[in-house]
């Protein structure tokens, strides 16, 4: 997969079905099942974020954070990157997992272009993967 999940994918997915961001969980984690790669950080953050809905408790978040672990290839990401260095954990990540572009929602990220990493939004993605792809030899 050239792709990492950020963070409020992962938590979107998990409270809004059928939203763009559950769509694109279930295309790259249910149809690529363990291909797809993710860091402690993204899960760390994705716990967090979880943990302040009412509608996921202690054990919920638990429980939903195993879930997507069964789905994912957990990778090591040198550096340390505090909970606010979204930009910078989700790069350093993807370079860890050989991806070009972090799918994202975060308004703060959407759009830019880091030392080769694009973070792209989950509509966009889902965009692309309906497009046919180019003719031969263009």
């Amino acid at each position: 997969m050239d792709v990492i999940l950020a963070p409020d994918v992962y938590v979107n997915a998990s409270v809004a079905p059928q939203s763009p961001p559950d769509q694109v969980v279930q295309r790259i984690l249910g149809q690529h099942k363990g291909e797809g790669s993710t860091s402690a950080w993204i899960l760390d953050r994705a716990a967090a974020m979880l943990i302040t809905l009412p509608e996921f408790k202690e054990d919920a978040v638990k429980a939903q954070m195993e879930l997507i672990k069964t789905f994912v290839n957990m990778i090591e990401v040198p550096g340390d990157h505090g909970p606010d260095a979204w930009e910078d954990a989700l790069v350093a990540a993807a370079e860890a997992a050989g991806a070009k572009r972090v799918i994202t929602d975060h308004p703060d990220l959407v759009g830019k272009d880091h030392d080769a990493v694009e973070f792209i939004s989950s509509d966009a993605w889902l965009i692309e993967q309906k497009m046919p792809p180019p003719p031969p030899g263009t």
